[in-house]
């Protein structure tokens, strides 16, 4: 054999070509059908183009093809112009309707969704489009001889045309209507510009004769087992607790609820919060709509941080004047009458022009920084006083008392504690305050007497954040010292580390009943012939005592938010929380002052809970729990 020869490029090729079978028809015929040739692909477009150009023909065979040609019998010799028209509208039109529709267009254009246009191109007055000339534009003429329109008229045709494309949603339209329904009422209110009612389904004046007589509300709560009025003392266990769970309330909102209020007889619950909007809801779980809300308020603006029900018996008929105090970060509050349906503002006691405030060493005129603002304000269980308190300085606070009647001041409070004023809460009796400081120090303070009667500190204070007074002192022994520091059997403190301090206030009456006649904490001084001030010094010997604690919970680990007993006079369960944890409620069984483990759970869809409600009913209780988002759930409680 000789050497091998290397092949080059081109004769490996060649050699390559000839190696490949040629195709046969059977290949071919299986390529043209499965990828097609260039033939197919030119005479599936020419049909394309002559199928889109095609009239419209009846199907052969169809059922109605006979009475289709009895009705077209004699039309063949017709032209086809003359078989369609374009309808342009009428003309005819009277010339003060032309100008209503001419102001109406003008006003149109001005106006989007009924918002004022920011700013106006000059130029879309001046520029012209035919709509004739380009196909793409026909479809926004509105006559067969529409052409050329001004630059204004060619942007509202094409937003007439995205919004026929793109229809409005569902969501949009109700606020929109939402919105104009508060206009109209604010148009024709004589109340604030700021103020609006949106009652969907039921109108205030509706809810305020429902409110006049309490049967309607009455006999739907008996009639549900809803009543707030309770028949019976609820009895509970200690550790295991009946709760089961029942339909929310609101299943979201636009902004957390920070206030929760039942209503004392009627089975209501009033919700507020940031948004500014205010719901007042039926508690009615077994109905067929359970729960429904019954009106709303919203005042612009103004983000809520008190709301509160009071009844206030008037004095013609007896009957409850049944309000409700709406107060933010405001020098002003509002009371909404839900017997009438009249909404108040209420800011000139506190600020009249000259008005001074005066202490045992000096008298200094109140300057306009210094006005306090009312978002912290309270109601006294009888609904005769309130009180706005207000932190003054570092280490100085002031609670305001009003006569909820005239609104008018009726004394004044200067409490001097580090950091100012915590909380505060009205005895049960209304005789009093207990004031909370935020170095721990509490002050017993009597209405009646206008003096600050006991000063006492938290065996474990580390900064208090809220109180909470409960139960019902009926022992016979003690009521020396109920007469001056009220009758509340319990007394709860939350501070910033979790933990909640609980003391009998059967032992604190017995240490101050005996030195009440002989301790003097301050001397009145007048400002006014309406009010006094009253100065709490902690300088005092008193604020030394340091009552022993019924019982000290440190179950959660967060500042504490909120401390609520039962309204009734057992006082038998304390609810506990703080927002700046998930989950983050206990419930506390009393006297036991044992912390009930088989609720909440891990699975208790709790959130971050930012408020708290309780009430006694015919059938245990009901606790409502509102959070951050806006969410507001309701359980009830049965022994």
């Amino acid at each position: 054999m000789g050497p091998t020869r290397r092949l080059n490029a081109e004769e490996f090729a060649a050699r390559k070509q000839k190696e490949v079978l040629e195709k046969d028809d059977t290949e071919r015929q299986l390529e043209k059908i499965l990828f097609g040739d260039q033939a197919g692909f030119l005479d599936s477009l020419n049909k394309t183009a002559q199928d889109d150009d095609k009239a419209l023909t009846r199907i052969p065979g169809d059922e109605d093809e006979g009475e289709s040609q009895d009705e077209d019998e004699g039309m063949e010799d017709v032209a086809d112009e003359d078989l369609f028209f374009l309808d342009a509208g009428t003309t005819d039109l009277p010339d003060d309707v032309i100008e209503d529709l001419a102001e109406a267009q003008e006003e149109k254009q001005e106006e989007v969704h009924g918002r004022k246009v920011l700013w106006h191109d000059s130029d879309d007055d001046r520029i012209t489009v035919s709509l004739a000339s380009n196909t793409r534009l026909r479809k926004l003429r509105d006559t067969e001889d529409d052409d050329v329109v001004t630059g204004l008229e060619y942007i509202r045709r094409l937003r007439r045309q995205y919004e026929r494309l793109h229809p409005t949603p569902d969501w949009v339209r109700y606020a929109r209507k939402k919105q104009k329904r508060s206009e109209d009422h604010n148009e024709d209110s004589d109340t604030d510009s700021d103020i609006s009612i949106d009652s969907p389904g039921t109108s205030v004046r509706p809810l305020a004769e429902l409110l006049r007589s309490n049967g309607p509300l009455t006999r739907q709560g008996q009639d549900t087992q809803t009543t707030t009025s309770p028949t019976r003392t609820l009895k509970l266990r200690p550790e295991v607790i009946d709760i089961q769970r029942l339909k929310d309330i609101a299943s979201s909102g636009p902004s957390s609820i920070d206030q929760l209020h039942f209503h004392p007889t009627y089975p209501l619950l009033l919700t507020a919060g940031p948004s500014s909007t205010i719901n007042l809801h039926h508690i009615s779980p077994s109905s067929q709509d359970p729960n429904p809300i019954l009106t709303s308020l919203h005042i612009k603006g103004t983000p809520i941080t008190t709301a509160l029900f009071s009844t206030l018996p008037q004095p013609q008929t007896n009957d409850p004047d049944t309000k409700i105090y709406l107060a933010a970060r405001r020098r002003y509050f509002h009371t909404w009458s839900l017997n009438t349906g009249t909404l108040t503002k209420i800011s000139r006691p506190l600020y009249q022009s000259g008005s001074s405030t005066s202490t045992p060493s000096t008298t200094k005129k109140t300057k306009n920084h210094e006005l306090p603002t009312c978002e912290r304000l309270l109601i006294s269980p009888n609904s005769s006083y309130i009180a706005i308190i207000s932190n003054t300085g570092s280490s100085t606070g002031t609670i305001h008392l009003l006569n909820s009647a005239t609104h008018q001041p009726t004394s004044q409070i200067q409490i001097s504690s580090l950091n100012g004023i915590a909380d505060a809460k009205f005895y049960r009796d209304s005789s009093g305050l207990c004031i909370a400081g935020k170095n721990g120090e509490i002050t017993e303070y009597s209405i009646v007497e206008k003096r600050v009667t006991a000063r006492w500190s938290d065996a474990g204070a580390v900064g208090a954040t809220t109180i909470a007074l409960g139960g019902e002192i009926r022992d016979p022994r003690s009521e020396a010292g109920t007469e001056v520091l009220g009758n509340d059997r319990y007394i709860a403190i939350g501070s910033t580390s979790g933990i909640v301090t609980i003391y009998d206030r059967k032992v604190i009456l017995s240490h101050f009943a005996k030195t009440l006649s002989s301790t003097n904490t301050s001397s009145p001084s007048s400002t006014s012939h309406t009010s006094t001030t009253s100065t709490a010094n902690t300088t005092n010997s008193a604020t030394t005592y340091r009552p022993p604690p019924l019982r000290t919970l440190p179950n959660l680990t967060t500042p504490i938010s909120n401390l609520v007993f039962t309204p009734d006079s057992t006082g038998q369960l304390l609810v506990i929380s703080s927002r700046w944890k998930k989950n983050a409620l206990r419930l506390v069984h009393l006297p036991s002052c044992t912390v009930y483990r088989n609720w909440p759970t891990d699975k208790t869809p709790l959130g971050r809970v930012s408020s708290v409600a309780l009430t006694s009913s015919a059938d245990g209780a009901y606790l409502a729990v509102g959070n951050e988002a806006g969410k507001v759930r309701l359980w009830q409680i049965r022994d």
